[in-house]
């Protein structure tokens, strides 16, 4: 049976990406995963949904540090203990990453999930 894609929650949706991700991008690759969460979320504010608005405040929350790099150097940060000072990563180094993003986005989108279903306002630095 297929999936549908269309009435999961984000959180499926991703989960469903993670465990299939040859199927969504081309080689696995993380730069390709990375394209592939840019163009989701723009997609999504396009048509009024809320993309991963607040993703990367809530990663430097988490992270406990700012820096200059956007989410996806935020996420390198969070996944390897000598943080991201090469882009060019081994391919262990990438997977790591890789396996890394789809847990802290799953629980980014569930702090959020549970703010909605409480009618509050999501807290940025929340991680739980």
């Amino acid at each position: 049976m297929a999936a549908d894609l269309a009435s999961m929650s984000e959180r499926e949706y991703f989960a469903f990406v993670a465990k299939r991700l040859g199927m969504f991008v081309v080689g696995s690759r993380l730069a390709g995963v990375e394209g592939f969460l840019d163009g989701y979320d723009q997609h999504a504010l396009r048509h009024g949904g809320p993309g991963l608005s607040g993703w990367r405040e809530w990663l430097v929350a988490r992270r406990g540090q700012e820096c200059g790099h956007g989410w996806a150097g935020q996420v390198r940060h969070i996944a390897l203990s000598e943080g991201c000072g090469q882009w060019e990563l081994t391919h262990d180094e990438e997977a790591k990453v890789v396996e890394v993003l789809f847990t802290l986005l799953d629980e980014f989108l569930a702090v959020r999930e549970t703010s909605d279903a409480n009618g509050s306002s999501w807290t940025i630095g929340a991680t739980g």
